[in-house]
């Protein structure tokens, strides 16, 4: 299998650096370094970097362009000042989610779109199919980018030190052009931070500039603890084609008074009604780590849902989890269990935000 899977431009200085690496997406990434809670802990309290060169991207330009975007797009790019990043889902006419991900506004006529890995394909053709009757051109780019992204609560100080990269002008969820390269202040930690698009050779350079200053390498296993503790989904857990944004609690980027967006009737109707299911945090007692997919019951041992994603939470030093669930057990303070193998551990809903995130204002 191994010689099938997709490598970045960073592959070898991944190896290099002694990486344990890991099919992910259909990449070959690295999980970790130096190990997940130290990585996880140097992100929290300085700066990490992340090769995240396995996103696709496509840019999507012509005179119905941002007609386009809203149509498959949940969130509305309608009025946005240029240099604007948006977070927001392409979903099936059902309501089920295709893929969620991040709109750069360039102009009217001009969108860059950024997919998650593991759906670049099926995302490129869905897109494609739905642009009959748009005048539009929608390329795929995602063999030109390789991506970093620099988090952490000293990143802004470490652009502009390391790599001379001016970040002090951008506010959350902005970004600007730089030469030939796309810098936005966004990211998937819970902490301030930078996602840098560039060319292959830009993007090794970077990346040995700031291994060689002393900024922590980080891989996908401290990627995935440091969202999860900030509440942010991941496609294929929390996001997936049978469940909708409302029933993962991210109505706020779905804009249903839009005239109009594949899906729209579908979660208009689940909202009138109350979406039976919900995405729930849970804290579990004792010293049980929950898995994706385990099992949730009531306290009488009823089924009412599974496990989406949990962690012995770094951050918090407590043993939690996210979990789609009944939407009637879903009330903060509801008491349920959770089976880990064969046992059964108790568990209370709580706020699916575990950590609050420290993000530029």
């Amino acid at each position: 299998m191994n010689e099938e899977l997709k490598t970045t431009c960073l592959h070898d200085l991944h190896v290099g650096l002694g990486a344990l690496m890991s099919p992910f997406g259909g990449f070959d990434m690295p999980i970790q370094y130096a190990g997940i809670e130290e990585e996880h802990k140097a992100v929290r309290g300085k700066c990490g970097v992340f090769d995240v060169s396995h996103m696709g991207e496509v840019a999507v330009s012509g005179p119905d362009a941002e007609r386009f975007v809203n149509h498959i797009f949940t969130n509305n790019v309608s009025g946005l000042p240029d240099g604007k990043v948006v977070y927001g889902m392409m979903l099936h006419p059902d309501g089920g989610v295709v893929d969620d991900l991040l709109v750069y506004k360039r102009s009217d006529n001009d969108f860059f779109l950024v997919i998650n890995a593991s759906n670049i394909d099926k995302d490129v053709d869905w897109i494609k199919s739905h642009a009959a009757g748009y005048n539009v051109t929608v390329d795929h780019q995602s063999d030109r980018w390789a991506e970093l992204a620099v988090q952490g609560p000293d990143s802004e100080k470490v652009m502009r030190d390391v790599l001379g990269i001016d970040g002090a002008d951008l506010g959350f969820y902005t970004f600007k052009t730089v030469g030939d390269m796309i810098v936005s202040r966004t990211g998937y930690t819970g902490e301030d931070g930078f996602e840098i698009y560039a060319g292959a050779e830009a993007i090794r350079d970077m990346w040995s500039k700031l291994i060689a200053a002393g900024v922590q390498p980080c891989g996908l296993g401290c990627r995935d603890t440091l969202r999860f503790e900030a509440g942010l989904p991941l496609y294929g857990d929390e996001l997936a084609d049978d469940i909708t944004p409302l029933e993962a609690g991210l109505g706020i980027f779905v804009k249903l008074d839009k005239p109009e967006f594949i899906g729209r009737e579908a979660l208009a109707r689940q909202k009138a009604e109350g979406p039976a299911r919900k995405i729930a945090g849970l804290e579990i007692e004792g010293q049980a780590i929950a898995r994706h997919g385990y099992e949730v019951l009531d306290t009488e041992g009823n089924p009412v849902g599974a496990v989406t994603t949990g962690y012995h939470s770094i951050s918090l030093d407590r043993n939690i989890a996210m979990a789609l669930i009944d939407a009637r057990s879903a009330a903060i303070g509801t008491p349920l269990q959770v089976r880990v193998r064969r046992k059964v551990f108790p568990a209370t809903v709580i706020k699916k935000r575990f950590y609050t995130p420290n993000y530029k204002k």
